[in-house]
């Protein structure tokens, strides 16, 4: 029998890891459980049932126009789909935050297969009426919607836009639309040309791709998520590279480039001239910036079981996008220990992150107290899941910790400005807090 005097039962939070963690009050632990969110999806230390149950339990702890604020943040700024309607979904539930139900589902639902995803998460315990508010919601946003996003997104499942229509008594804007409706009651909508449809017809891949990239049907995403699909279909090379060359990558994040090359790499030259391009020209961050990026195994876990990506992608790719935009820049990654990464660019810089160390353990208070004593800086980044295995001091500059993760407990708290996911508004957000403080001290 274990020799209980002998191990420590205090109740102060810890990560996963052991570290100490701050006892956060239920607002914070609600936006750090749903900003990093994909939901249902099993991380490397909780699977997504259990971050699901904390966030729908924190949600009557939460004031109810904080927590719609939230969700609606989580949908417009961090681009997330499903954690955005759980939390409307409980907001139902609860007498305090039913007012605010419907206003905050037309907002984030954005998607027409967002208003079926939404009645599949209302009825995960069991088919229940749908609230009033939640039939308002839902009524007010089907209309949004026209022939083509209805079509493409009126698939199969036990649950289907024509019978979101039927439960939210939804009312047409004229004739045409209610012309389009009864086209999806009866299944006669139009086939729109995606290429989910293109593929799913039966049509030879190949000349499926070619048509698509001829006539400029694939989105960024779409393509840089398809490539690996090109690659394997025998896609000719000249409409791959004359669709990157043309695609609008302004919005588009260098992980997301990272990971297309990963499953590509005979297009890595193209697809580092698009990433670098892409952010050129921003701003720079005045001083002295050094980016601290997490290099230890359960960063190396995807972003979810459907995902290409993986947390590192994610992590050296903001060290890409700081590297270029920082005034002066430094990259250190951290595991068992410190190290100074070689002041390279793009995929150089990505390569020379991944193999700096051993993916290892998670000692990021050591990696700080190490940088704090011999680095100057203006500015300390540090890219983590945040499952540290020992105490992190203060930043000896302005200090960000952007959480990669959405585990129940993390560090970057006190002296910290702590992110919970990451989007192509991090750095603006950086600008815009730092420009306040400077306003503050001027």
């Amino acid at each position: 029998m274990a020799r209980l005097n002998l191990l420590n039962l205090g109740f102060d939070p810890r990560t996963h890891e052991g570290a100490p963690a701050r006892n956060l009050s239920p607002e914070l632990q609600l936006r750090r459980s749903v900003l990093a969110c994909l939901l249902w999806e099993s991380q490397f230390y909780e699977d997504g049932v259990e971050i699901a149950g904390r966030i729908a339990e924190l949600v009557p702890k939460v004031e109810a126009r904080k927590v719609a604020a939230l969700a609606v943040e989580a949908r417009e700024q961090m681009k997330l789909r499903h954690a955005p309607l759980l939390l409307v979904r409980e907001m139902a539930h609860h007498a305090t935050h039913r007012r605010l139900v419907a206003e905050t589902l037309e907002r984030v639902i954005q998607r027409a297969d967002e208003l079926a995803e939404f009645v599949a998460i209302y009825w995960k315990d069991g088919r229940v009426p749908l609230s009033a508010q939640v039939k308002k919601g839902l009524a007010a946003a089907f209309p949004r919607f026209d022939e083509y996003q209805l079509a493409k997104y009126d698939r199969g499942g036990p649950i289907k836009l024509r019978d979101v229509l039927f439960l939210s008594h939804a009312k047409p804007r004229d004739a045409a639309q209610a012309s389009v409706w009864k086209k999806l009651v009866w299944g006669r909508l139009a086939t729109p040309d995606t290429w989910e449809v293109a593929l799913s017809a039966g049509a030879d891949k190949r000349e499926a791709w070619e048509r698509l990239l001829r006539e400029q049907k694939l989105g960024a995403l779409a393509l840089l998520r398809n490539l690996r699909n090109m690659r394997e279909a025998g896609v000719d090379e000249a409409l791959v590279l004359a669709a990157l060359g043309a695609m609008s990558a302004a919005r588009v994040l260098p992980f997301r480039f990272l990971a297309a090359a990963r499953y590509a790499p005979q297009w890595e030259e193209s697809l580092e001239q698009i990433m670098l391009k892409s952010v050129a020209g921003q701003p720079k961050l005045a001083g002295r910036t050094i980016v601290l990026v997490d290099v230890s195994g359960s960063m190396t876990a995807p972003l979810s079981h459907r995902s290409e990506m993986q947390r590192t992608d994610a992590a050296y790719g903001l060290a890409v996008l700081v590297r270029e935009i920082a005034e002066k820049a430094a990259v250190f990654s951290f595991s068992d220990r410190i190290v100074e990464v070689p002041a390279r660019r793009g995929f150089a810089l990505r390569d020379a992150i991944d193999a700096s160390q051993p993916h290892s353990g998670t000692l990021l208070g050591n990696a700080v107290e190490s940088l704090n004593k011999s680095e100057h800086y203006d500015r300390l980044i540090v890219i983590t899941d945040e499952q540290a295995h020992d105490r992190v001091p203060s930043p000896k500059g302005r200090g960000y910790v952007i959480n990669v993760a959405s585990y129940k407990n993390g560090v970057g708290y006190g002296k910290w400005t702590h992110i919970d996911g990451w989007s192509e508004s991090v750095i603006e957000y950086f600008r815009a807090l730092e420009s306040l403080a400077n306003g503050w001290v001027n």
